[in-house]
């Protein structure tokens, strides 16, 4: 408990959170890392995973590339990368957006792939193009399992960043290495619950998004409970039985 107190102490104190060197300009760093690789994964892996969804080809291919990318030791992925591009930011963000890939390319033919077969042959028999089909169809009807996708990664992402530091990438792992070589357990603490903190944030705004986007037409509803109930007998009244009539 006084090492949990004292990591607390070192996230509020002003001499680690201000200034070019705190934690928020860290933070900022790991948020670029972050949304940064997201956003070159999402450019790559979207368009290829909404064209295996929409046609159905090269599934096992998209699902073995996904499988290899998730298999790769980001920490080595790293290492190797700073020795062939040097030291700094381009090593650890290409190597987010090699783990960034996977979840986002899962989501988008997954999205597709959950779309009832019955209402894409009802657009289809409407006239519909098939883009149109894919883009008023199967996008809308696919994006909250997409967001999920990017949901996964976002959360991989933001948790691997700490790892830039070991390549002179920056982010909060500065002050984990930091604290382990010199023994600053508060300071590692303090780095570590600001990750979590990040990680959950993020988490819940995309979940948040993730519910957002699901169109009314589907929105699941609660079934009411709509049973009869047997009817309550009513009481009857009547003469009294006299004796002898």
């Amino acid at each position: 408990m006084n090492l949990l107190g004292e990591g607390i102490a070192w996230i509020v104190d002003p001499a680690n959170y201000a200034g070019p060197q705190g934690w928020i300009v860290r933070m900022l760093e790991q948020l670029f890392y972050t949304f940064g690789a997201i956003a070159v994964a999402a450019v790559i892996a979207i368009p290829l995973g909404y064209l295996v969804g929409h046609t159905g080809r090269g599934r096992d291919i998209a699902v073995s590339l996904s499988g290899g990318f998730r298999a790769l030791p980001s920490f080595g992925v790293i290492i190797l990368l700073a020795l062939g591009l040097g030291i700094g930011f381009k090593a650890p963000l290409l190597t987010f957006v090699i783990i960034a890939i996977p979840p986002i390319l899962a989501g988008a033919y997954a999205g597709f792939e959950a779309v009832d077969r019955k209402t894409i042959d009802a657009a289809r028999a409407m006239g519909m193009t098939e883009w149109q089909v894919m883009t008023r169809v199967e996008v809308p009807l696919g994006l909250p399992l997409l967001i999920g996708g990017v949901r996964s990664s976002a959360l991989q992402v933001v948790a691997t960043a700490t790892l830039a530091a070991y390549v002179s990438g920056g982010a909060l792992g500065v002050f984990i290495f930091q604290a382990f070589a010199t023994r600053d357990y508060p300071q590692a603490l303090g780095a570590s619950v600001i990750v979590t903190a990040l990680a959950l944030a993020l988490e819940g705004i995309f979940a948040l998004i993730q519910k957002l986007v699901v169109p009314r037409g589907v929105v699941a509803k609660e079934p009411k409970d709509v049973r009869a109930r047997a009817p309550r007998p009513r009481a009857t009244t009547g003469i009294p039985v006299q004796e002898g009539k």
